[in-house]
């Protein structure tokens, strides 16, 4: 069993480092993507830490945000801090850096990651980036990951349009809000979670989890259709086969195991727009946390 678990948050998420014995004192004690996640953990005494992550590059104070959070007791330098909208090999380049301090300052030799939405994809290129020097990674669990693209970025790449909506207003709803809101935060991650661009860096990618256990956790609350099966079900971002690594190839992940929540949402924010229980997003659901359990041999 792997020293520690580290929890990796995803596009555009703001997350305080947090270890077991600190978080951030209001608010939101480890930010809106994995508070619920990091409790479950602590619960039954399993050493857990978060990885900081922030809007742009620098350090993570605080979240004025939607439920977020302030009074971060420890704040970790920019250079290990992932910028959440940047490129995703520069957030894995940031991870890995985080991690080399966690090993370094914790006495960790190996690491379970378990990344949401965009922090699969983090923690993919952090695992390449630390190739052989430690800490290990043994396990990987992904919530919700675009490991073969996602809602946002084929809209924005035009592999699907508003016609593959098929008239629904939730969906329609998500193509609207897509575009201002990648302009105006983007500074890389959107172009990265196509399914065009993912294909060509999931085959540069070849090799890199060989050894490495991996399950991959995708949901589909949206199922207004069934065509094309590149966005119907998704989760508000990411579509089930997508979350699921369903089509990614052997010669990139070797080992893995997929599991469904099909009438999950993405996030709390989806959950929360959708008038459903935060229970309902992948991210706050102990039925996903009993799979993440069950993934760790926890």
């Amino acid at each position: 069993m792997a020293d520690a678990v580290v929890l990796v948050s995803g596009g555009a998420a703001v997350t305080p480092y947090t270890a077991p014995e600190h978080a951030a004192a209001s608010g939101l004690a480890a930010g809106n993507t994995m508070t619920a996640l990091r409790s479950s953990f602590l619960d039954r005494g399993v050493r857990v830490f978060t990885a900081p992550a922030r809007i742009g590059p620098g350090q993570v104070r605080a979240d004025a945000g939607w439920q977020g959070f302030d009074d971060v007791p420890v704040v970790l330098s920019a250079e290990v801090t992932i910028n959440a909208v940047g490129r995703v090999d520069d957030a894995g380049a940031a991870l890995a850096g985080f991690l080399r301090w966690l090993a370094a300052e914790e006495g960790i030799a190996d690491v379970d990651l378990v990344g949401h939405s965009m922090g699969g994809l983090f923690s993919r290129a952090a695992i390449r980036e630390l190739g052989d020097s430690g800490p290990r990674v043994e396990r990987l669990v992904t919530l919700g990951t675009p490991w073969d693209g996602s809602v946002l970025g084929d809209l924005l790449d035009g592999e699907i349009g508003e016609v593959d909506a098929h008239g629904d207003p939730a969906t329609l709803q998500i193509f609207a809000e897509a575009r201002p809101y990648a302009d105006a935060n983007s500074q890389g991650a959107a172009a990265e979670v196509s399914r065009r661009f993912l294909r060509g860096w999931n085959d540069a990618q070849a090799g890199v989890l060989d050894r490495i256990a991996v399950t991959a956790i995708g949901a589909g609350y949206f199922a207004a259709a069934t065509e094309p099966a590149q966005l119907w079900p998704h989760d508000g971002l990411v579509s089930l086969t997508s979350g699921r690594a369903d089509e990614v190839p052997a010669a990139v992940l070797p080992e893995v195991t997929r599991h469904s929540f099909p009438d999950h949402v993405h996030s709390i924010f989806f959950a929360e727009a959708c008038g459903l229980a935060w229970e309902r997003a992948l991210t706050w659901d102990p039925m996903v946390f009993a799979v993440v359990d069950d993934a760790l041999g926890r």
